[in-house]
């Protein structure tokens, strides 16, 4: 008889509470967790469908060794952790910087995953860290280092009092709320609505937020920093004319540069910026009006903003809104979370996410410890004593997901060693020297990953614990154990220190003898309940056995206002910089950018469009995720009809890095002379993805630019939204290429078995 668990999705930030069916080892169904105390018995389709999606035949089960350009050959852990460590260790003898590693998003959903992912790297000694970080959401780190101290101070907007809320290129009915735990978010918009708060979807589509709550404000892409800019100098004439009191006893309390950044921004008038943003001033003034007279507001913006030229400078003007209008650390305004600790705190005083260093390629400020993806490709490809030489992928799929992926796979192919840690075949695994299976996250025990758990992020503060509901199958491992025993085979000890490498063999040798006593051939294992148990105690919040009995998790302390300002700014004097050196000198060249905008007015902007089956590159090799097996290029109508397209006609998009070519499809959602294309498609070379190799779909982030000159300069984020275009009716069929070009390495199916 199937028994039932309680558990929670680590698809997302919203980590929505769920109620699994298990029967033996086999995961049969999974549905939204009715009481659970915070996500209220949601589950978007995407954790629903895990229990069938992770049943796929194509799932990683033993470590493979690529043998040749495409053979993938089984082989034993042992000799793959010997093989990879002897490698490391030869790169890291030249230097240690030779030896990489990539962290994708999935890794950021688990507790341990990235903790000794970065105790390996601390072993090699390398600073040689990259992350999705910089294609996603590396300028709202940038922004608060700069301003707060530390990169994870993200304040959020109080959704359960605000009374006017301006989303500025997010879209939280599809992609939730990043940073921010919130279950259900088109119930919570519309209940916003119900008790009053204004929304305003500031967005160059209507997107699915917008027609579930609010008013859409059409905006054209990569134009949002002359919005916020006009918008905080609508504000100061407001004061100058007498209208309006800015909170200045809260800035000279509280913050320094505001007098330096006014001043900057009193010229960038509504007016002024109208002909590119397309935002008309009225309408503009009329959400500075409603901001103006709320009882507590909040702007708020994702990657539509992120993914931008001017992401950093975004999140400053933003916050700089915030504070001086009085609505940060207040009820209704914005709040800072706590965490089960003070995570900054423990940052300033540790340097943990503060390295003060640069990119050997470009001079880019690493952020949170990491160099920008943008210039990996460089890293790999520019000869030096530091040259990367072995790259180690971890929850990710750069291939798919990073700028100018054409040549990225081509660098990749220059490495000595390429290692993908990953349960699934993916593009970036074909071109792995080593391909190891890892367990899936409901084959772990876990606690809510590093943002709620060190931060607070949540919209209703909670902790839970969830153990295993299945075992592995084949040979999968833990990526812990995994790190653990790579460390040991490059002869190195996790985080540099051999008592911790000493305890942690011992404790996995004794669980290892534990577990094969319930289950003979097991796969060697960390005690993960245990090491959970420790983080637990260690923080106060008592025991992992006594939480996971607390099966719909264990309410914490609402966020409290008023305890952030004056209190857990760790900038050197404690206050908030609202004119860093850094972004003053970034911002000094919006007038070329203005002009710059107004001569391409006429060009078309190429924005990126998320579906609600679809989380980066994850979940094409699922069938339902796939019904119509490509993406589109979505269009206005009046742009199709400006060049004579139909729906279902073949287009070339191009940019100034590549071309691709796929079906068109009319969408007048789109503001005119803005084009959409879902990205995460792309997987005709994924040989080891039975479903998703048959889909026709493209990869948008062909067509973004990498390389130093193209990335955001304080950040370091690539550009993969707002990107210039030219589309024209293709002149042949479609072609599935990496980079545009043909690659006969790529082109046929392998004929051997697999």
């Amino acid at each position: 008889m199937p028994e039932t668990h309680t558990t929670f999705c680590r698809i997302c930030e919203a980590l929505c509470g769920l109620e699994a069916e298990v029967e033996g080892d086999r995961l049969v169904a999974l549905r939204p967790d009715r009481d659970h105390v915070a996500t209220r018995g949601y589950g978007c389709v995407k954790g629903l469908e895990q229990a069938a999606y992770l049943r796929s035949p194509d799932r990683l089960k033993y470590p493979l060794k690529r043998v040749g350009e495409r053979r993938f050959v089984r082989v034993s852990w042992e000799q793959a952790l010997e093989e990879i460590g002897a490698k490391i260790a030869a790169q890291r003898a030249i230097h240690p910087d030779r030896v990489a590693m990539y962290v994708g998003t999935a890794a950021g959903f688990g507790v341990l995953h990235p903790i000794f992912a970065q105790g390996f790297m601390t072993a090699v000694g390398s600073k040689s860290m990259f992350s999705s970080a910089t294609q996603d959401c590396a300028s709202k780190f940038a922004g608060a280092h700069h301003l707060y101290g530390f990169p994870f101070t993200q304040p959020f907007p109080d959704l359960d009092h605000v009374q006017t809320l301006i989303v500025v290129g997010a879209n939280p009915a599809i992609s939730k709320w990043s940073f921010l735990q919130v279950s259900n978010p088109i119930a919570r918009l519309r209940e916003m609505e119900r008790r009053g708060c204004r929304l305003f979807f500031v967005d160059p589509r209507r997107t699915e937020s917008a027609k579930a709550a609010g008013e859409h404000v059409p905006i054209r892409p990569g134009t949002d920093v002359f919005f916020y800019l006009a918008f905080l100098a609508e504000l100061l004439a407001r004061e100058a004319r007498g209208e309006l009191r800015l909170r200045h006893e809260l800035l000279s309390r509280h913050a320094k540069g505001w007098e330096e950044l006014a001043a900057f921004a009193r010229p960038w008038t509504a007016e002024r910026t109208a002909d590119v943003t397309r935002v008309p001033p009225a309408t503009l003034r009329r959400l500075v009006d409603a901001f103006a007279a709320a009882d507590g507001a909040a702007l708020y913006h994702s990657t539509g903003v992120n993914m931008g030229r001017h992401g950093s400078l975004c999140f400053w003007l933003q916050e700089a809104i915030h504070l001086a209008t009085g609505n940060t650390d207040r009820r209704g305004g914005t709040l800072v979370g706590q965490g089960v600790i003070d995570f900054p705190a423990f940052g300033k005083k540790t340097g943990a996410l503060l390295r003060d260093d640069q990119s050997r390629v470009g001079a880019f400020a690493s952020v949170n410890d990491a160099y920008p993806g943008g210039i990996l490709a460089d890293e790999i490809l520019t000869p030096g004593e530091k040259q990367i030489r072995a790259l180690v992928v971890t929850g990710g799929n750069p291939l798919l997901t990073m700028a100018n992926s054409g040549r990225l796979a081509r660098a990749f192919r220059e490495l000595d060693l390429l290692v993908a840690l990953d349960i699934f075949h993916s593009e970036t695994a074909q071109l792995a020297h080593y391909v190891l299976p890892c367990t899936a996250p409901l084959q772990r025990p876990d606690l809510p990953f590093v943002f709620p758990l060190m931060l607070g992020l949540q919209s209703k503060p909670y902790l839970q614990a969830t153990r295993a509901l299945v075992p592995p199958e084949g040979e999968q491992r833990d990526e812990a154990t995994i790190y653990l025993d790579l460390t040991r085979a490059a002869g190195l000890d996790l985080f540099g220190a051999k008592p911790v490498q000493l305890l942690l063999e011992a404790m996995k040798a004794a669980h290892t003898a534990k577990l094969r006593r319930k289950r003979p051939g097991a796969q060697p294992a960390l005690p993960q309940e245990r090491l959970l148990d420790w983080l637990l105690r260690a923080t106060k919040q008592g025991r992992f056995e006594d939480l996971v009995g607390e099966r719909h998790g264990r309410l914490r302390d609402a966020h409290a206002p008023g305890t952030f300002l004056g209190a857990r700014v760790v900038t050197d004097d404690g206050l908030v910089d609202l004119a860093p050196p850094a972004l003053m000198r970034f911002a000094a060249g919006l007038e070329e950018a203005l002009e710059a905008e107004r001569a391409s007015a006429g060009q078309l902007r190429l924005i990126t469009k998320r579906a609600v089956t679809t989380h980066n590159s994850w979940m094409h090799n699922h069938a339902r995720f796939v019904r119509e097996g490509t993406n589109h290029l979505h269009m206005h109508a009046d742009d199709m009809a400006a060049r004579a397209l139909q729906p279902g006609d073949l287009v070339d998009v191009t940019s100034a890095t590549a071309t691709v070519r796929l079906p068109v499809k009319r969408n007048d959602d789109l503001m005119p002379g803005v084009v959409a294309l879902p990205h995460g498609w792309g997987h005709q070379h994924a040989e080891h993805l039975s479903v998703a190799r048959e889909t026709k779909g493209v990869n948008v982030n062909l067509l973004a630019a990498d390389g130093p000159d193209a990335l955001e300069p304080v950040s370091g984020m690539a550009r993969l939204t707002g990107i210039p275009v030219t589309v024209t009716k293709a002149a042949g069929p479609q072609a599935h290429t990496w980079s545009g070009l043909p690659d006969a390495r790529f082109g046929e199916r392998e004929a051997e078995p697999r």
